[in-house]
């Protein structure tokens, strides 16, 4: 019977398939880690770039733009290293860090995204106190906090998990280290500490999404209350994207760990990880640029040939 101490690695859970399938899953998850690199990078360089994106929604953007290369470098590469090379280990550091990366960056996302709808609260209900109540200083401090609480989150959450024995063998059931999936092969009732802190955790997430939706709430009241048509257009124009993020965050993040375990299977498990923790990242860049006349405009002065489209 092993224990933590003598685990020098763990199996992740391949891709299920042939040699074929498993190249295609390689490719696959290129395009879209490439995908996700290229859009976000562009994001950040542009925001950077142009001293005319220097507001605080464009530098919480930016922000949540480097939370989103994080998040899909900390998973993928690795899955499509293993996929590549037809082999499913992943160091017990390794295994740590995906842990600490995958719970820091997601807590700073989604505390960016609160901090966010912050933002599209004062801009839109308080416009007239915008520069005083967001200044550069308020802006840094609020981006500060988002990953301070991002970083503690994964420490507690990687110091707890990997402190449990563990002696259920070293085959963790999905294409990361997931601590549901870690957890399974602790031997103690100590895996009850993570547990409960999942669902501190869960409940903390909770009170940014109840946060979230009493500023859209105001937000909508205010924006329904303006007279002009194009005035209202302009309001919501600024808060879809916002909220079109923050609605993909939440869906796939509650499907994947709130699903009825009678449909849950390996097969299952797989393909709902993947949604939440590599499509989101990939898609984000898409939803923020589509219809922002602003950072098209600047994107196409930064990059020669990029028309904007009216």
């Amino acid at each position: 019977m092993s224990n933590s101490s003598s685990i020098t690695h763990f199996l992740l859970l391949p891709f299920p398939g042939t040699r074929q399938l498993q190249l295609l899953h390689f490719c696959l998850f290129l395009a879209i880690y490439l995908a996700a690199l290229l859009g976000n990078g562009l994001i950040i360089t542009t925001i950077a770039w142009d001293h005319h994106l220097h507001t605080p929604m464009y530098f919480f953007l930016l922000n949540l733009a480097l939370t989103d290369i994080g998040c899909i470098s900390t998973t993928v590469p690795k899955s499509m290293a293993n996929s590549f090379w037809d082999t499913r280990n992943i160091s017990y550091t390794g295994c740590a860090a995906q842990v600490f990366f995958v719970f820091c960056l997601f807590a700073a996302e989604f505390s960016l995204l609160t901090t966010m709808s912050y933002d599209r609260y004062v801009a839109i209900c308080k416009p007239l106190h915008y520069e005083t109540l967001l200044g550069s200083r308020v802006c840094l401090h609020l981006a500060a906090a988002a990953w301070a609480c991002g970083f503690l989150h994964g420490l507690l959450h990687t110091a707890n998990t990997f402190s449990l024995p563990l002696c259920q063998g070293n085959a963790v059931d999905q294409f990361f280290c997931e601590v549901p999936q870690i957890l399974k092969l602790s031997c103690s009732t100590s895996y009850l500490r993570e547990v409960w802190l999942l669902v501190v955790s869960v409940c903390l997430y909770f009170v940014c999404f109840v946060f979230i939706v009493v500023s859209y709430v105001q937000i909508f009241r205010a924006v329904l209350r303006i007279p002009s048509q194009q005035g209202r257009h302009k309001a919501f124009a600024t808060c879809l994207p916002h909220l079109a993020v923050v609605s993909l965050f939440l869906s796939t993040g509650m499907f994947a760990y709130l699903k009825p375990s009678s449909i849950s299977s390996p097969s299952l498990d797989l393909v709902v990880s993947a949604l939440y923790s590599v499509v989101p990242p990939a898609v984000n860049p898409l939803i923020y640029s589509l219809r922002n006349q602003e950072l098209k405009a600047a994107l196409s002065q930064l990059i020669p040939g990029c028309t904007q489209k009216e």
